[in-house]
């Protein structure tokens, strides 16, 4: 009789170890999103997850310590607010050269279908000459240039 009790206490003690024995693995896809699932990926590098500690086998993981995890955390997010940051300021120059585009396109709309241009200078109106419509015309000209065609890395929008 006490050798079947020891035999059910023995499988009893066992039974949660290998219902939680089942392998987790823990990576992170291109876009930075980190997933678990009970299945090692393809073509991915993955680590198992001790699910009971929830500690990694990972070499590197167990020799960083906490502190060292959370500068390079601290790191991670700040590298990932910087490009955000870039992003925007792209998106930003983007839209003013487009913007700039329009204008300079719209300008040379004008001038090329009107052979007399006005404009106004210290509150009076005023026609400009032949020259000056032919010079207004070139800045119009260089500014659709730079600013219609595609961004260049280091191009400031005028």
């Amino acid at each position: 009789m006490n050798r079947k009790i020891l035999m059910f206490s023995i499988l009893m003690a066992a039974t949660p170890g290998l219902a939680m024995g089942g392998s987790v693995y823990k990576w992170t896809d291109e876009n930075g999103v980190t997933h678990f699932g009970d299945r090692q990926p393809t073509g991915k590098n993955a680590e198992q997850v001790n699910v009971r500690s929830g500690t990694s086998r990972n070499a590197e993981n167990s020799r960083t310590s906490p502190q060292e995890q959370l500068n390079q955390l601290e790191e991670q997010q700040q590298t990932a607010a910087q490009r955000q940051q870039e992003t925007a300021a792209e998106e930003a120059n983007r839209k003013q050269r487009e913007a700039n585009c329009a204008t300079a396109q719209s300008n040379l709309k004008v001038i090329n279908s009107n052979a007399r241009i006005r404009v106004e200078e210290d509150g009076e109106m005023r026609y400009l000459n032949p020259e000056e419509i032919e010079e207004k015309r070139q800045q119009f000209e260089e500014i659709a240039a730079e600013n219609c065609g595609p961004a260049q890395a280091g191009d400031a929008p005028r």
